[in-house]
Order: C-alpha cells, then sequence, then structure tokens
C-alpha cells in the first residue's frame, strides 16, 4: 500500500486524518481523482460523513429534549456528555487515520466500509 499520492502533494495518511476535519473536506475527497481511487480514502470520507449525520441527529435528539418540561433538567447533565462522547469519538479514528490505520466505529464503520466499496485492506 503506496502512502504517497504524488499528484495532490499529500500522502494517503493525511489525506484520510483531514477528511475528519469536517465534513467539506471528506465530499472533496470522494469527488476529486485521485482521493476517490483510494479505498482507505473513501472509508474515511464516509465515516466521516456519517458520523456528522449521527451527531446532528443526536443533536436534535438533545434539543428537543431541552424543551419538555422537567425533562430539560437531564439535559443539563446530558448535553455536554454527549459532545464529549462525539468529541472521542471523532479523536479516535481521525488520530489513527493520520497514523495509517482503519478504525471502525460501531455501525457507522460498516456503512462506510459498504460505501466505499468493500474493505480497502
Amino acid at each position: 500500500m503506496p502512502d504517497a499520492t504524488p499528484q495532490s502533494g499529500l500522502s494517503e495518511n493525511a489525506t484520510c486524518g483531514l477528511a475528519y476535519i469536517t465534513f467539506i473536506p471528506a465530499i472533496i475527497f470522494l469527488a476529486t481523482p485521485p482521493h476517490n481511487q483510494s479505498p482507505n480514502v473513501r472509508f474515511h470520507s464516509w465515516q466521516s460523513i456519517f458520523l456528522t449525520i449521527a451527531m446532528v441527529a443526536v443533536w436534535v435528539v438533545v434539543a428537543i429534549i431541552g424543551f419538555i418540561p422537567f425533562v430539560n433538567l437531564i439535559d443539563i447533565i446530558l448535553f455536554p456528555l454527549v459532545w464529549i462522547g462525539f468529541l472521542i469519538l471523532w479523536l479516535i479514528p481521525m488520530i489513527n487515520a493520520f497514523n495509517g490505520k482503519r478504525f471502525k466505529l460501531p455501525m457507522i464503520g460498516d456503512l462506510a466500509e459498504k460505501q466505499a466499496g468493500g474493505s480497502g485492506f
């Protein structure tokens, strides 16, 4: 597995890690060659996109809970814990991607692998 993609100037590991910065680089990497031809880059890009979708969905649920009287007191504790959890879920695959490793998040990783077109390894 080559570590560099000479056409772009970015190594494959750097590209995989950058896909987690936001969903925007992930979409760009999926749309532009040579990045979209690497199964590893596609996997990390899709996993980043699915993680973003999951974060938005959970944010909506937590926000709705915040509007329910008396239950919104739980939201004061729940909100920071949920975001710390997502921060950890975001950092672990990003650090692994920069180090050239593939870390599959539960459920999201399987979807990403399917979208990326297989295992890639």
